[in-house]
């Protein structure tokens, strides 16, 4: 099996992404699958780009994303991603769309197809937080997960998605105050933990188990 993990570059005046620092010291090997690593920048749809050309070059069994989620104290596997762009920010080349659709030919939204609970209860059983999100923002990180939906639903059957956002490192905290954040190497096990969960399910149903929120 390959697995196709994505993080992105830093963003938003920040010096570090824990999300390409944490998919960097991944072993090359999980579980019996090889784990294959890619860089993408915070810029919609360069990113998706980027990664479209990895996925044909490869032909990934699965396609995991990681991405920075300032603010949670949790790693967050992602339910679902919107059909939508509506940047707070811009994005490493200046670019802030406002309400625009990612694809006018796609659907309103994509389900992960990854086995969101399955993962979220193996980094819970090491001791590390974990919850399944149901929002994955309308930023890059929403853009690069709809985005590989799209390619599986349009080009790539068998393949399954999905996207992981994980806290702020210590450092970038420092001058934020009350802000959540994990180790890098406690996200970077509990990235581990995820994949073995998601090699586990691959051809499973995900469990049966509570991951939805009231607000």
């Amino acid at each position: 099996m390959k697995i196709l993990v994505t993080g992105f570059d830093p963003f938003g005046g920040e010096k570090i992404n824990p999300a390409i620092e944490a998919v960097k010291k991944l072993p090359d090997e999980i579980a019996g699958a090889q784990i294959i690593k890619l860089q993408v920048p915070t810029v919609f749809h360069k990113s998706a780009a980027l990664m479209y050309e990895k996925i044909k070059e490869i032909q990934p069994d699965v396609i995991l994303n990681i991405g920075q989620a300032g603010g949670r104290a949790a790693l967050t596997p992602e339910r679902v991603a919107i059909n939508l762009d509506d940047a707070r920010i811009p994005d490493n080349e200046g670019q802030q769309p406002i309400d625009q659709k990612i694809r006018p030919d796609g659907p309103a939204a994509y389900f992960s197809s990854l086995p969101i609970k399955a993962m979220v209860a193996k980094i819970q059983e090491a001791g590390l937080p974990a919850s399944v999100s149901n929002s994955a923002g309308t930023f890059v990180c929403n853009h690069l997960m709809y985005q590989t939906l799209y390619f599986i639903d349009k080009e790539f059957p068998g393949t399954v998605g999905g996207f992981i956002h994980i806290p702020f490192l210590p450092d970038q905290v420092v001058t934020k105050a009350n802000m959540p954040s994990m180790a890098l190497a406690d996200i970077t096990r509990g990235l581990e933990l995820a994949i073995e969960a998601l090699v586990q399910y691959k051809d499973k149903d995900d469990l049966i188990a509570v991951g939805g929120s009231i607000a």
